[in-house]
């Protein structure tokens, strides 16, 4: 794999320090890391997310999900099973195992759900209303601005203070 070198970038950037850090992880980590369990990312919606994760063998007791500082961890440790026979194959995999997801801005974990051997993440981007782009009416010179866009600008103001 190449490596890069960010530090020039850095110099020019401020508040990006997340960013860079998932840079610098996701450039140490070789590819075997992701291949238990298997997964799927989607995009439902403008804004609405789902992470699909193959956990066959684990109940909902044998998983934990955690959303803390940007990150999601889904860690899974399954149970020992009494009275287990004699396999002459064991295909399905049941080793622990702990996922790490770096999550954009804004973004949040709207719910979970694990069905037929399928754990389904729900995300949601949520942007607050002070971050969300809002249109500014032009003024004509010697004009006052209509009574709803100063009423509408003046209301703004006050949440934001």
């Amino acid at each position: 794999m190449r490596q890069f070198d960010l530090s020039p970038l850095y110099r020019a950037t401020v508040g990006f320090d997340r960013l860079s850090r998932a840079l610098d992880s996701a450039a140490r980590l070789d590819d075997s890391a992701f291949a238990y369990p298997p997964y799927n990312i989607e995009k439902l919606g403008e804004d609405r997310y789902r992470i699909t994760m193959a956990v066959a063998g684990f109940g909902q007791d044998d998983l934990e999900i955690v959303s803390h500082e940007g990150v999601l961890t889904v860690k899974g440790k399954a149970a020992a099973q009494e009275g287990e026979g004699t396999y002459l194959h064991r295909g399905i995999a049941r080793r622990a195992f702990e996922r790490k997801f770096q999550l954009a801005d804004y973004i949040r974990v709207d719910g979970a759900r694990l069905e037929n051997g399928l754990l389904d993440i729900t995300l949601v981007r949520e942007v607050p209303e002070a971050m969300k782009p809002r249109t500014i009416a032009i003024e004509r010179a010697g004009q006052e601005a209509p009574a709803e866009v100063t009423a509408q600008a003046h209301t703004q103001d006050r949440e934001a203070a």
